[in-house]
């Protein structure tokens, strides 16, 4: 593992005694803090470092925070999130630095962890590096740490989630953590895009005249996985003459293409995935009960990309790198109008409409800076958020609040007690928040866990 320089942070506070403690206790947490005492100083630093996030008092002794966010937002570069404190703030001065493109607005006196806890939410969405990251959310980091694990004890995984959500990105990380410095294949294969008539050729591979049209030997998905990993998606949808078939080849080791009689050994990795739910599958009989229990034995499930909003703008991020690099002669950057509206927007299809979301900006855009009209077809309100902050700051802090407790339940498996203790509330209290806001955890949606 490669040890990567700490998050650096913009502090713009003029108040000596605000200043020493943000700044004691951000670097205690591990960021990197340059601690500027006006504007002026606070543009120069802001347009040449490169910031993870920028905390910004609105009064300053040469002008305000929003002075200096518009300077910034009219040079038409790409900034880092600003998060503004004060102890003189009014709804509608709040409301419009949000429709600016601000990350949230803060009175003082805050709650100090609330403000760290968002400032390590924006930093890691920051997302320097491409790599193989899964995400920065809570529920990804955990899917992260628990793969190498899997990968060097498990021969099969099963996972599941909404389509688009990054399970095949999952499959391919395990494939890698699995055979680490090794050239080994990675066969994927969408089981409801094969028509049920073919399927067993295509899994089983068929011997030379073993029906019409096969004219020689074609080795089988299996066998081209020999080795390897063999990722089915959508295994929920595949004929339950074929489940029997698949049963048997996991119990055996072994297949028989069609038309043949040897026995073919095979030595792979399994990695299945479903946006269905197989107990209910199982229990209406459209799936196989033994199946069911041979391939549920390592369970990893994706929270849907409008749960885990700490991964939105990382994976935009991204995307936008990548096509950067596709065509260096471009220029394209999110400006934070357009980053407000990806973060609000619901995403239906997940990462997978993300990315094209973004392709579809970087090539529509007129200009360099992307806003939220390029992002989005016709017909689609980008501006989700506005209905919500539009001169009512306590619906927006609400959202805030009910984002923030579902991501600290979400990291602790959704256990009351852990999750009460680490906010610092009783149990009773959270279980009026979860009621007030509309939380409910996963058993409550009919999801074992």
């Amino acid at each position: 593992m490669t040890l990567r320089e700490a998050p650096r942070l913009c502090l713009v506070e003029d108040d000596v005694i605000m200043g020493e403690s943000l700044c004691d206790r951000f670097r205690l947490e591990g960021f990197a803090v340059d601690w500027l005492r006006d504007a002026r100083s606070a543009r120069r630093s802001i347009e040449t470092a490169a910031y993870a996030a920028v905390i910004s008092d609105i009064l300053l002794p040469d002008g305000t925070g929003e002075r200096l966010y518009r300077e910034l937002l009219a040079l038409g570069r790409p900034l880092p999130p600003f998060v503004f404190i004060t102890g003189y703030g009014t709804i509608d001065g709040a409301v419009e630095l949000l429709k600016l493109g601000a990350a949230d607005y803060l009175t003082k006196p805050f709650d100090l962890e609330q403000l760290v806890a968002k400032v390590r939410t924006l930093s890691a969405a920051s997302c320097p590096t491409d790599g193989d990251q899964l995400g920065v959310s809570p529920a990804m980091r955990a899917i992260a740490a628990q793969l190498p694990r899997i990968a060097a004890h498990a021969t099969s995984l099963l996972i599941s989630g909404e389509s688009g959500v990054g399970k095949e990105r999952i499959a391919r990380a395990f494939h890698e953590l699995a055979h680490a410095g090794q050239e080994r294949p990675f066969v994927a294969v969408n089981c409801s895009a094969i028509a049920e008539s073919l399927m067993e050729s295509e899994l089983f591979g068929h011997e030379k005249g073993a029906f019409t049209g096969a004219i020689r030997v074609r080795r089988g998905l299996f066998e081209q996985a020999q080795g390897g990993t063999l990722f089915l998606d959508e295994i929920g949808d595949m004929p339950l003459g074929m489940q029997s078939k698949l049963l048997r080849v996991l119990q055996e080791r072994a297949i028989v293409r069609v038309g043949g009689e040897r026995s073919i050994p095979v030595e792979f990795r399994l990695v299945l995935a479903t946006h269905r739910d197989l107990r209910g599958l199982v229990e209406s009989g459209q799936f196989r009960e033994d199946l069911y229990y041979r391939i549920n034995v390592i369970h990893l499930r994706v929270p849907p990309l409008r749960e885990r909003r700490e991964d939105i703008l990382c994976f935009a991020r991204r995307f936008l790198r990548e096509y950067l690099r596709a065509h260096p002669r471009e220029q394209r950057y999110l400006h934070p109008l357009a980053e407000r509206a990806l973060l609000e927007y619901p995403w239906p299809g997940n990462v997978r409409e993300l990315k094209h979301c973004i392709e579809r900006a970087c090539i529509l855009s007129p200009t360099a800076a992307i806003l939220p009209e390029a992002c989005f077809e016709p017909g689609v309100n980008p501006h989700t958020a506005d209905a919500a902050m539009r001169g009512n700051l306590n619906e927006y802090l609400r959202e805030c609040e009910r984002r923030y407790i579902a991501a600290e339940l979400e990291r602790r498996d959704w256990q009351i007690a852990r999750t009460a203790e680490a906010l610092g509330i009783s149990r009773k209290n959270l279980w009026e928040k979860m009621r007030r806001l509309g939380l409910r955890g996963p058993e409550a949606e009919g999801l074992a866990r």
